[in-house]
């Protein structure tokens, strides 16, 4: 394969969306030697392989790494390992299951809902700050503070300690990326070290002390006589920070630039607030936050004749199935009003993003507030955009009113 699919280039990562046409014009599955995975373009292969249990997150609840092909991760990587593997985002059944439904107990709708009022009040305070000094940093004073702050009330971490929080999930999240270097993997692990020791000692206090919070929700959750482990706990806590605001913090900055280049749209939105809950969704599609997702072969399989063997790994192209024309109506278009709209932007299946209705709703409280608080809001510079291809989004995006 030639150059289509080149995530290491800034051109590339910089609009990968002509490169994913191609792709998807050359067939349904396309083997990339530098990361030694089949990329799967189309939204029909992705949606359905997404929801495929001869795939899997994992492979260790079925194989040993030896009998599976694969090399073990270097000792030195295990806190990382140790601390990822037991989120629920890595396990398959019969862990997934266990898991997922004991969190499913204490991460409740009402849990969620009874959230609204402080999200809604959290990001008028924001927006308010950086409407009063007149611009500045978009994804430094709202998209990032919204969702760390509202993940922390959530677990019930103190003010005082917030700031840890997006640092660690920013290093732990970097072993994300394509063939990640030993520098990003040593962060990595001093992060996982550092935030599962914190959350170890959270935990205990809550033993002794609950609350309101969800980190006391999970301690108390049971079915059967079942619990969760003080590691599942802990994995559970840094999984539902680390999706539960890269995803926001992303999507904020990434849908702000695309309504800025679309400023037809936008003049709509400004016109019309009543298309914001489409216009989160198409948002979500046009620039998605997370562009490839991993999946392990458990068993032998074919993709359009193609064989693919166990063993292997498939990328899942979430950005080029977002934009595959076989599902959506002129899909380089950004259209707000768009109704027919199923973006895989959070995932299908077992693993579909448990923090989807929170993410919904922190994203239109801080786009409501920024429409009503700064109907003159413009870029003012170009943004900066993050290293990487997998997690797509922005170190900075300069705004004005």
């Amino acid at each position: 394969m030639d150059d289509a699919f080149a995530p290491d280039s800034a051109a590339f990562a910089a609009d990968p969306y002509p490169a994913y046409a191609e792709l998807r014009a050359r067939g349904r599955a396309h083997w990339y030697e530098p990361t030694r995975q089949w990329l799967v373009p189309h939204h029909a292969d992705v949606s359905a392989l997404l929801r495929d249990r001869r795939l899997g997150r994992t492979y260790l609840h079925r194989f040993t790494h030896e009998e599976f092909g694969r090399t073990p991760p270097p000792p030195e990587h295990e806190p990382f390992h140790v601390l990822n593997d037991n989120g629920l985002l890595d396990l398959e059944a019969p862990d997934h299951t266990r898991i997922r439904r004991l969190v499913s107990k204490a991460f409740t709708p009402r849990t969620v809902e009874r959230l609204r009022p402080y999200v809604q009040e959290l990001a008028a305070q924001l927006v308010g700050r950086l409407v009063a000094d007149g611009g500045g940093d978009l994804i430094e004073t709202v998209a990032e503070p919204l969702p760390v702050a509202v993940i922390a009330q959530m677990l019930g971490i103190p003010e005082s300690d917030r700031a840890l929080l997006r640092p660690w999930s920013a290093d732990i999240c970097g072993m994300y990326e394509l063939n990640p270097a030993e520098e990003t993997a040593r962060r990595a692990v001093t992060a996982s070290v550092e935030f599962s020791a914190y959350l170890r000692e959270l935990i205990a206090e809550r033993r002794k002390e609950p609350g309101e919070d969800l980190v006391s929700a999970l301690i108390a959750a049971y079915d059967s006589g079942d619990r969760l482990s003080e590691q599942e706990m802990i994995s559970t806590c840094v999984l539902l920070l680390n999706a539960g605001h890269e995803a926001t913090v992303n999507t904020t900055g990434n849908a702000w630039w695309a309504l800025f280049r679309n400023p037809a749209q936008l003049a709509a939105l400004r016109a019309d607030p009543s298309l914001l809950s489409t216009a989160v969704e198409e948002l979500l599609r046009y620039d998605t936050p997370l562009h490839l997702f991993e999946r392990w072969v458990l068993e032998d399989m074919e993709i359009d004749g193609v064989r693919i063997p166990r063993g292997s790994e498939v990328a899942l192209l979430f950005g080029s199935a977002n934009h595959d024309p076989a599902v959506f109506d002129r899909p380089e278009e950004l259209d707000l009003a768009r109704v027919d709209n199923p973006h895989v932007s959070l995932g299908a299946g077992i693993h579909y993003c448990l923090g989807a209705p929170l993410a919904r709703i922190e994203l239109a409280a801080s786009f409501g507030e920024l429409l009503r608080q700064a109907p003159t809001l413009r870029p003012a510079a170009d943004p900066v955009r993050k290293k990487g291809f997998v997690i797509r989004g922005f170190d900075e995006l300069r705004v004005e009113l």
